[in-house]
């Protein structure tokens, strides 16, 4: 009886103790952006941009990029109720990036995409509120995949 608990106390430590490490994205960023273009949707466009302006930063070592961002929004209908009334919407922002060196030569092209809804308000402004914030988070998000997706298209070279 001793010795299976010591076994599986033993086996235990061994398997918690593997060693991984959890990386910090921020570390992984070799990249700054130098210009950065963009094509359609313009409060999208606006948004993302913003967002990525912080890695805008010269610094030694890492590699100068342009990145070209062609953005389409798509509203669509979710939901309708019994009186035929729409009740929710999908949005679909869909981002196509391109990625170019400094001597305009493309590095990397990717496409991101999120989606989301939001309920049709009793009130016209209540309803483009919901609109505003649900293009707000599904920015933000997209913002994440392309660095993410930057970070592993940069650091796969």
């Amino acid at each position: 009886m001793k010795i299976k608990f010591l076994f599986v106390l033993l086996l235990g430590l061994l398997i918690t103790n593997c060693g991984y490490k959890v990386i910090n994205q921020s570390e992984l960023i070799n990249f700054f952006i130098t210009d950065l273009d963009s094509s359609g949707d313009n409060r999208v466009n606006y948004k993302i941009k913003n967002k990525l302006l912080i890695y805008g930063k010269d610094k030694a070592g890492l590699k100068p990029i342009k990145i070209n961002l062609n953005s389409n929004k798509t509203k669509t209908i979710k939901e309708k109720n019994i009186k035929n009334e729409v009740t929710k919407y999908w949005i679909t922002i869909n981002v196509n990036v391109e990625v170019k060196d400094r001597n305009n030569a493309t590095i990397a092209n990717f496409s991101v995409n999120h989606r989301g809804d939001y309920d049709v308000a009793s009130q016209y402004f209540k309803t483009l509120n919901s609109e505003k914030r649900l293009i707000e988070l599904l920015s933000e998000k997209l913002k994440d995949k392309i660095i993410t997706s930057l970070i592993n298209e940069l650091n796969d070279l």
